[in-house]
This record gives C-alpha cells, sequence and structure tokens, in this order.
C-alpha cells in the first residue's frame, strides 16, 4: 500500500489524519517541519505528501512544495496542501503571482471521505 507523509506541527491533526489513512490500509510517516519533512523525504521517498501550509512560519509548507518541485528525486511526488486558511485571510497570506506547485488543496478541518477521495485520486493520477 502507498505511504504518506504528514507534514503538520499540530500532533491532534496529525494522530486524526493517520487514523483515518491507517483504516484503508495506508503507511504513514510524520514530520512536524518543513526541514524535517525535506530530509525525511531524501532517505525514503513518499509516494505522497499532505503538507500543512502554516508550520514554523506562515509559508513554511509553500517552501517545502518549491524544494519538492526543484528536486530531480522528489518533483513527481503528488502534494496535497493543507491549510486552516479560508476566505480573505488565505488571499492576504498567499502569493498571487507564482504558481504553487501542488496537486490539491484541501481545508481543515478535514472531512475524512474527502481527504481518503483526494488521497486515492492524487495517488492513481501520479502512476
Amino acid at each position: 500500500m502507498a505511504k504518506i507523509l504528514i507534514v503538520d506541527d499540530d500532533p491532534d491533526f496529525v494522530k486524526l489524519t493517520q487514523r483515518i489513512l491507517r483504516t484503508k490500509g495506508y503507511e504513514t510517516m510524520v514530520a512536524s517541519s518543513g526541514k524535517q519533512a525535506l530530509e525525511m523525504m531524501r532517505k525514503d521517498k513518499p509516494d505522497l505528501v499532505l503538507l500543512d501550509i502554516m508550520m514554523a512560519y506562515i509559508l513554511d509548507g509553500l517552501d517545502v512544495s518549491r524544494e519538492m518541485a526543484q528536486d530531480p528525486q522528489l518533483k513527481d511526488v503528488p502534494v496535497i496542501m493543507v491549510t486552516s486558511l479560508t476566505g480573505a485571510r488565505a488571499q492576504a497570506a498567499l502569493p498571487t503571482d507564482e504558481f504553487i506547485p501542488v496537486d490539491e488543496w484541501i481545508h481543515k478541518p478535514i472531512d475524512p471521505d474527502q481527504l481518503l477521495a483526494r488521497v486515492e485520486a492524487a495517488l492513481k493520477k501520479s502512476s
């Protein structure tokens, strides 16, 4: 089954997401920062990354996705960006003049069925 890296600094979100993914047999790995995630991915490449946009600093997740897109070993790994930013807050925080290298966006709180559907679609698309 596919290996999914969950990158988020919220331990409650990580536990819940792991539980949801494991019900469908997915293997999970966890990183609590962008730096840790990149180190882990380079040692043990995941099949998909669930990446929180806001961790150590407001756009930490965007920086990780950009670095992945430039890394020949990681550029093909699908990324689902997870965010609690919505509406005007999101528009103000996100850059509007550049490409953001992610495959999907999902908002917190996450609906388990929606999460699983997006994960399955991203994995199918990448294979």
